[in-house]
């Protein structure tokens, strides 16, 4: 109760802090899981083909230096719809069903997204995966959205059986339901549907359309797959796979955009594509000339393929090496949206940048936080953070810090922390202080 009044008095503060200069967009963001840095054919994938995101990134601005929060799920989507670095919202690990390997708890004073938007005018939903929470309370029509028709959990089990454990966790807001087909497809449809419900209202909209490919298991649709193994001659099953499953999300994704540019919406529509983390390795994905991979804190875990696109505002074909992070988009929506932030984030907005105005490089550091358990992590974390060129990583809680200069060796190939002490300790002074502040926040139910 107390919650949803401090929600309520901060949303009629936030209307009498709008600084609305116009027709508000529609906002589009769409995120994928583990899609590698490479494994686009507009970022260099040679052996897939990927028109409907590449024509995305054509329409619009290209990143080359987007990071995500964290080489994992629920943090970088955490990050995203707060704002926040995720230890600071309570989700420094993967949300999970079972407790014991639980690494997160949705904070409830955590202000999310569609909070923010809603006394703007705004209709919000989430189509596909959400991941932050199978609790009541961390459910995401109690967390700002206004419909929710998707996934509750994290991965699942079977794309046609939608199961994750065994449990049933497909909801229409908080129902369930029992849709048949692959999942891409359903929430591809899903996203449709929306969208031509929206085209006849006059409110703007918030769409966050989540899709859990191309996570595991790599489970292209048959005909998919076959279509790729014909195609590319020397292909193996496995990369076979992965690339079908990202052909066919591909489509999916086509399918929502051509469904923005039937109802006349695309011209009004702000749309951002980003990957919650980067690729996994062992199923086939390709990062890239990056070192490393999902769950790691080497760039291969961290950098990701984005965009943006608003017709008429963001100049076709732009490409970027601005550096930016998942919880930027937060604050960058916000603006987009004619208004500001009130209360306090850890994300910045790089709305000047895509609307080609003066934008000059965030002066700050880029930290990065995972926690996690079974054997590999014991419950403890690996940490990296970014000064400039910089970079301070400890990719497992079992070895040393490592230090890089990117400028200078981007396949973080050369630990530079015992020939510059100096810098070592300048960055690991700043790292213990953000360590200490998320060490304040609690990551499990109490």
């Amino acid at each position: 109760m107390r919650h949803a009044l401090l929600v309520r008095i901060f949303a009629v503060f936030l209307v009498g802090c709008s600084v609305a200069t116009g027709n508000r967009p529609n906002i589009v963001v769409i995120i994928v899981d583990d899609l590698g840095y490479g494994d686009l054919a507009s970022y260099g994938a040679k052996d897939l083909r990927t028109p409907h995101i590449d024509s995305l990134m054509a329409d619009g601005m290209r990143f080359d230096s987007f990071y995500a929060n964290c080489p994992v799920c629920s943090p970088t989507r955490a990050a995203l719809l707060s704002g926040r670095y995720q230890e600071l919202v309570g989700v420094p690990g993967v949300v999970r069903t079972h407790a014991p390997n639980n690494w997160g708890y949705l904070a409830q004073d955590a202000v999310m997204l569609p909070q923010v938007l809603k006394p703007l005018g705004y209709h919000s939903a989430i189509i596909g995966k959400w991941h932050l929470g199978l609790e009541e309370e961390n459910q995401p029509t109690r967390r700002g959205f206004d419909f929710f028709h998707g996934f509750l959990g994290d991965m699942m089990d079977d794309y046609y059986n939608h199961r994750r454990h065994g449990n049933h966790y497909m909801r229409r807001n908080e129902e369930p339901v029992h849709p048949k087909g692959h999942a891409t497809d359903i929430f591809s449809q899903w996203a449709v549907d929306y969208l031509a419900e929206r085209a006849q209202k006059k409110t703007p909209f918030f769409l966050y359309l989540s899709y859990n490919a191309p996570h595991t298991p790599i489970q292209p649709p048959t005909d998919w797959f076959e279509k790729v193994k014909k195609r590319e001659a020397g292909i193996s099953s496995q990369r076979a796979k992965l690339v079908a499953l990202i052909e066919h999300m591909d489509e999916g994704i086509g399918n929502v955009m051509k469904e923005l540019q039937r109802t006349g919406l695309s011209k009004e529509t702000l749309v951002f594509f980003v990957s919650d983390n980067g690729g996994q390795a062992n199923v086939g994905a390709n990062n890239g000339a990056l070192r490393g991979e999902k769950q790691e804190m080497y760039e291969g875990g961290l950098r990701v393929p984005a965009c943006a696109v608003w017709p008429g505002k963001i100049k076709p074909g732009g490409r970027s090496g601005f550096i930016a992070a998942t919880m930027d988009i937060f604050p960058t929506v916000v603006e987009a949206a004619g208004s500001k932030v009130e209360h306090t984030i850890d994300g910045r907005s790089f709305l000047p940048l895509l609307l080609g105005r003066e934008q000059p490089a965030f002066d700050r550091d880029l930290f990065f936080t995972r926690r996690e358990g079974g054997d590999r992590f014991m419950g403890e974390c690996i940490w990296a953070m970014r000064r400039g060129d910089w970079k301070l990583v400890k990719n497992s809680p079992m070895k040393n810090w490592e230090l890089f200069d990117l400028s200078e060796d981007p396949g973080e190939t050369t630990d530079l922390a015992g020939k510059n002490r100096r810098k070592y300790r300048e960055l690991g002074a700043a790292m213990r202080v953000h360590i200490q502040r998320g060490g304040a926040i609690p990551w499990q139910k109490r």
